[in-house]
């Protein structure tokens, strides 16, 4: 699923402290599927908000790194917002954690899955009573499922590299780029699976997307729009693109932002998917996905900090 994009709450407040100059980590276990790392200020925080950080698609763990990309994104973005008096919580995406324990079963995931893992971080944090505002981030496919998650008792929601069209819009016009000649196959393929229907794959070049275990969680992401979903919204939102992502496009954040008036949208020169500034060509761009001493933008990191502490004033 990489190339597409209970309630336990007994908590382990574990183990491994680690100590940073301006921050110390710790080991959350929300429940047995939902581990990740607490970032916590060192000073004592006046403003007592929370960032939850829900990453992309595929097997990916709490720092934005699947296995042959390794960039540390969400890392540095949690290191860099604690170190300005915010806490972070980042977690390993149910998928790494399942692939982790040797159980992953991919035809039994479904995007509500997601959701539900993002939901029970929130109410976790919100049992604990530690913290006076929550706030989202979403990245990519994570924007998404932060976007439906937000409207359970969040204070704010930040997208980064979300679409603002639904995964059939996003697949169909990576493949005119990528593979035009078979641009007819995927979207009739799509058009099945909108009916809630799985079919059989003859066409192996098309694996990656529509392979038999993969079709049911595609059935599942087909269903929410993000258009929609934005719309539900009635806190603060930010809408965050890079100029140089090369998944999602800046018109995918200025469409989420037109459905959204009342959100703020921001572009940053020369950012892409990972939060790395390029500037110079897509071999350089596609690089820094599997290099983990790059640092994130700097901007970046100003824009989520100046949002959140406006939301203080």
């Amino acid at each position: 699923m990489k190339c597409i994009y209970t309630l336990l709450f007994s908590a382990l407040w574990s183990c491994c402290f680690a100590q940073n100059k301006n921050f110390t980590t710790s080991v959350i276990e929300v429940n047995p599927l939902i581990k990740g790392t607490l970032y916590t200020p060192n000073e004592i925080s006046k403003s007592k908000t929370l960032v939850i950080i829900i990453a992309g698609s595929g097997p990916t763990d709490r720092d934005g790194n699947q296995r042959n990309l390794v960039n540390n994104s969400l890392k540095f973005l949690c290191e860099g917002i604690a170190s300005r008096d915010l806490h972070a919580f980042s977690y390993d995406k149910r998928m790494f954690a399942l692939a982790q324990a040797g159980n992953l079963n991919e035809a039994s995931l479904s995007f509500e899955d997601f959701i539900t893992d993002a939901n029970d971080v929130v109410q976790f944090f919100k049992n604990e009573k530690k913290y006076k505002k929550i706030v989202i981030i979403g990245h990519s496919e994570g924007a998404l499922i932060g976007l439906i998650a937000a409207n359970q008792n969040t204070d704010a929601y930040i997208s980064i590299a979300g679409a603002g069209r639904g995964i059939d819009a996003v697949i169909l016009d990576q493949i005119a780029l990528q593979a035009p000649f078979l641009k007819d196959e995927v979207q009739q393929n799509l058009e099945i699976l909108k009916t809630g229907k799985t079919f059989e794959l003859k066409n192996q070049m098309l694996a990656s997307i529509f392979r038999p275990s993969v079709q049911p969680y595609m059935i599942s992401w087909l269903k929410y729009q993000p258009q929609e979903e934005i719309k539900k919204l009635q806190i603060p939102i930010l809408i965050i693109n890079g100029t140089k992502d090369l998944q999602v496009s800046v018109a995918d954040a200025q469409l989420l932002q037109q459905t959204k008036p009342t959100a703020k949208l921001v572009i940053i020169n020369n950012m892409n998917h990972v939060f790395k500034d390029i500037s110079s060509d897509d071999s350089a761009n596609k690089a820094s996905y599997n290099n983990p001493e790059l640092p994130n933008s700097s901007q970046l990191l100003d824009e989520i900090i100046s949002f959140i502490k406006n939301l203080n004033m």
